[in-house]
């Protein structure tokens, strides 16, 4: 867990994101031999040719060749493999395997390797968590809500690191400025901003993200790609990573 700290004032091509999504409900007891089966959906991708993959607790569910193979088969279980599971269907044969991951079109990295093979043809690409950014340098996010509210207005709401460089806008104003990481603490600033007003809803989300970032900021990395910063008094930003 990094901490943030802010003393002043301060954009996928593919868009996929890996996710954990809705619990599933009990199932009949795993065979003897078999590893259990996910309990949530697990979603895999893979660029050259683009694929996607979800695997169900009741269905193997692939689109291959940009869309143009797409295979649905009974899911038939794990089996245990070398650092991983293995899925063996009709069509289809799934290995993941927990190695870290890049998917091939931006630095974003995935707890697992996964390998398809459809109808004979075999791809690779990366499955599983998102796992957070090795550092922030290079990086950018988009606002999803600030204060609880999503965010509002025509203008983008964005966060980008460089080097030695941080800049954005909460949705009305450009900002501006250095910053620096140390001991899992960020200093940023001093930022320069402009002064445009900005009517309804996106002047008061800048006001709010103004106030939240005048004080230390906890930072965290959810499994589905997003960043959460969080302030003493529980008021947060959730910004999603972007390409």
């Amino acid at each position: 867990m990094l901490m943030i700290r802010l003393p002043s004032v301060l954009t996928l091509t593919l868009t996929l994101s890996l996710l954990l999504a809705a619990c599933a409900p009990a199932g009949a007891p795993e065979a003897p031999g078999e590893a259990p089966a996910p309990s949530r959906a697990y979603l895999a991708l893979g660029t050259e040719p683009g694929w996607t993959l979800e695997i169900t607790p009741a269905r193997l569910n692939y689109a291959g060749d940009y869309g143009e193979t797409r295979i649905a088969a009974p899911n038939p279980g794990a089996r245990p493999s070398f650092n991983g599971e293995r899925y063996v269907a009709d069509r289809l044969t799934v290995d993941v395997t927990h190695a870290e991951c890049s998917d091939g079109m931006s630095d974003r990295r995935y707890r697992d390797t996964v390998t398809v093979t459809a109808d004979g043809k075999t791809v690779k690409g990366c499955g599983g968590a998102i796992l957070p950014p090795a550092e922030l340098a290079g990086t950018s996010w988009t606002f999803v809500s600030i204060g609880g509210a999503p965010v509002a207005g025509d203008r983008p709401a964005e966060l980008r690191f460089e080097a030695d460089r941080m800049s954005g806008s909460a949705g009305c104003n450009r900002f501006g400025g250095g910053y620096a990481v140390a001991d899992g603490v960020l200093t940023a600033g001093p930022l320069a901003a402009t002064l445009m007003a900005c009517p309804g809803a996106a002047m008061e989300q800048e006001r709010a993200f103004f106030a939240l970032v005048k004080a230390p900021v906890r930072i965290a990395f959810p499994a589905d790609g997003t960043m959460v910063l969080t302030g003493a008094d529980g008021m947060t930003a959730v910004l999603k990573r972007a390409i």
